[in-house]
């Protein structure tokens, strides 16, 4: 990826190819910084221990029927489905020691509105518990989830503007949660439209999607392919 933004014509002037003073860039190195902050979450009785597999999860009646008999990824962003609330009312969260073993998940206000200002999209309003669920923050394999590990990542790197795509609008919501639990300051997003296919379907991996690095060994030039991309829609 990192070629194929150079040859583009992005420039950057940190990053993990080039250092920088808020390294380590690669998040497998920056374990400690999400462990403090589950640790911080935990000992502030905003999350709990989940032991709901993915099968009970999609068994349950609670669960959007589109998942049933579907295999959900558990840290899909967007596409996670509302928790049933299961594990809940748990209050053991203080005698974990360290994450493994268990999901853990962010106790969402149930209710409360979270409102933001996309600087591209405008106003959002997202209801907790009716639009999201509780969601992970940590998996049971003992990995931190998107949710947590981006959120800590742009606190610690002082961040002041999130650049994404508009699939991750509902995720801002969950991470304005995460961000008022852990006392952090909050930045500006700026949700890009995605780009999509002739049928309308939005490139991503999953879809096996044309990606740069094809055009790229299809011999178009960096001008055409951006010329392509930001085309009027």
């Amino acid at each position: 990826m990192i070629e194929d933004l150079h040859w583009l014509g992005i420039r950057w002037t940190e990053g993990p190819d080039c250092g920088g003073s808020f390294g380590p860039y690669a998040q497998s190195e920056r374990r400690s910084h999400y462990l403090e902050a589950w640790r911080r979450l935990r000992s502030g009785g905003f999350i709990y221990p989940c032991t709901c597999s993915r099968k009970d999860l999609a068994q349950s009646s609670s669960v959007p029927h589109e998942v049933q008999g579907h295999e959900v990824h558990e840290d899909d962003q967007d596409d996670e489905p509302i928790y049933p609330g299961c594990c809940r009312g748990r209050q053991d969260a203080g005698t974990f020691a360290h994450p493994e073993g268990v999901n853990w998940r962010f106790r969402v206000p149930d209710g409360e509105e979270v409102n933001f200002a996309d600087l591209n999209l405008g106003e959002h309003r997202y209801a907790a518990g009716h639009d999201f669920g509780d969601f992970l923050v940590w998996r049971r394999d003992n990995v931190p989830s998107y949710q947590l590990a981006v959120v800590v990542d742009d606190a610690a790197m002082q961040i002041t503007e999130v650049v994404r795509g508009a699939d991750l609008l509902k995720s801002t919501a969950r991470q304005l949660l995460l961000l008022r639990a852990l006392a952090d300051p909050v930045p500006e997003y700026f949700h890009c439209e995605l780009l999509r296919d002739g049928s309308g379907v939005r490139l991503a991996k999953r879809h096996d999607s044309l990606s740069i690095r094809h055009f790229r060994e299809g011999g178009m030039s960096p001008e055409a392919l951006l010329d392509l991309a930001f085309q009027p829609l």
